[in-house]
């Protein structure tokens, strides 16, 4: 039976799209992988401090890589779903791999800046109230 309507249409575009985007998180993650151990590699060649002193930045630049790639496969696997009939197992599927993803970044963004998300920014919370 071949099917017709805006709902095949805008079903097939969100695949379009969700590829798309899962193209450029799998690009960001390679491409962040790539230029930050470049970096780390030249800093620690050239630092007169050696490879420790360009080890924490290295390490905090590949985890922004990685939250980066991580950010844009969430958003296609929301679209996948979007564009996938609606069952329990598909929902069901999007909520794992979204909670696991959100778990994962949350671990990155505490290693990466040493604080919750929520508690970035303390002096402009005294300054508004």
């Amino acid at each position: 039976m071949i099917q017709h309507g805006p709902g095949v249409w805008v079903g097939g575009f969100a695949e379009w799209v969700a590829a798309g985007l899962e193209l450029a998180g799998i690009l960001a993650l390679l491409v962040g992988v790539t230029a930050t151990t470049l970096i780390f590699i030249h800093r620690g060649l050239r630092s007169g401090e050696g490879w420790a002193s360009a080890f924490v930045p290295y390490r905090a630049h590949l985890g922004r890589a990685i939250l980066i790639g991580l950010e844009l496969l969430v958003a296609a696997d929301i679209l996948h779903t979007v564009a996938a009939p609606m069952t329990f197992e598909t929902v069901a599927t999007l909520g794992m791999i979204v909670l696991i993803r959100t778990v994962l970044s949350l671990a990155l963004e505490v290693e990466i800046e040493g604080r919750w998300p929520w508690h970035r920014h303390p002096e402009k919370r005294k300054e508004h109230g």
